[in-house]
């Protein structure tokens, strides 16, 4: 078993998309925990990572990942944003349906880590998004840690199917900061 890399400096995006699937789970182990509160009410995009471009080329190489301080419920929640695919240095432009309204998926809440598989971060529970019966994002949980020591800027998390053991994806994800949250969404019914 290689030693987890030691993370003096957050990586860059081109260094990121290079690592393989193993190298990225290394990273994620070597992660560095993060405050609930440091999320609160913020916006980060999101950059796929670890899986192949011809499965990216179907679906999207950018998104955006919101988090909410739900005072109401004592929670902190968020979903997700899809983006127009203007590449990697492109502008970050949420699409909007018909009616003006930002497409938005897979709604979460925010938890302390449970398992040890979740490390030592945060994890992102889609299984309390309250995402409608049979939408198969309630099965997927996303741990993230903090590529530096107390950083909130920049996020790299994994996804993984839960189906009583966790099932593990190819999918890493890096999150960049993009400020405060500028919009709600109500969660699912």
């Amino acid at each position: 078993m290689s030693k987890p890399p030691t993370v003096t400096s957050s990586p860059s995006v081109a260094a990121l998309r290079s690592l393989r699937p193993r190298q990225l789970r290394e990273l994620l182990r070597a992660g560095h925990p993060i405050a609930l509160g440091d999320l609160h009410d913020s916006m980060y995009r999101g950059v796929s990572l670890g899986i192949p471009h011809w499965v990216e080329s179907l679906a999207w190489t950018t998104f955006m990942k919101t988090f909410q301080a739900d005072q109401s419920r004592g929670v902190l929640r968020g979903w997700n944003v899809r983006l127009e695919q203007t590449g990697l240095d492109g502008p970050v432009r949420p699409l909007r349906d018909r009616g003006g309204d930002l497409k938005t998926f897979g709604h979460y809440e925010v938890v302390s880590p449970r398992d040890p598989v979740d490390g030592p971060g945060l994890l992102i529970d889609y299984g309390q998004g309250r995402n409608g019966w049979g939408d198969p994002a309630g099965l997927l949980r996303d741990p993230i840690v903090a590529l530096r020591p107390g950083g909130r800027d920049r996020l790299l998390g994994w996804t993984y199917v839960r189906l009583g053991a966790a099932i593990p994806t190819p999918s890493f994800f890096l999150l960049e900061r993009l400020g405060a949250l500028d919009h709600d969404v109500a969660p699912p019914r």
